[in-house]
């Protein structure tokens, strides 16, 4: 059973900091592109920011400046580190490990955390 455990979601007001964590097994972390995504209340899930294994990023263009992904790999875990937060980001955070083989996509999924930015 492939577990992504997530922690650091809250409640932070405009132009507050957060940093969320989402922590697997080895053999998920060594392997998968990790990545965060986010939905909000009445939209649809978006991508918010990938890592690969090799260190490449990719970032939604709403977030660019202000966020930053990043793998620790002797933790097996990975980061969003959130920063200047307004309402807009108001949403739950929830942890991807994705990988693509030929035509076969592994795909695991946190529960997910809850960000809500508000004054």
């Amino acid at each position: 059973q492939v577990q992504l455990v997530e922690s650091g979601g809250g409640l932070v007001q405009p132009g507050g900091s957060l940093r969320l964590s989402c922590a697997t097994s080895r053999s998920i972390f060594s392997i998968y592109t990790m990545g965060w995504y986010r939905q909000a209340p009445g939209k649809e899930r978006e991508l918010v920011a990938i890592m690969t294994t090799g260190g490449y990023t990719n970032y939604a263009d709403s977030v660019k400046g202000r966020f930053t992904i990043s793998r620790d790999n002797a933790k097996n875990t990975v980061y969003l580190q959130m920063n200047n937060l307004s309402p807009e980001d108001t949403a739950i955070y929830s942890c991807n490990a994705r990988r693509v083989v030929g035509t076969l996509t592994s795909l695991y999924w946190g529960q997910g955390t809850q960000v809500t930015v508000s004054s």
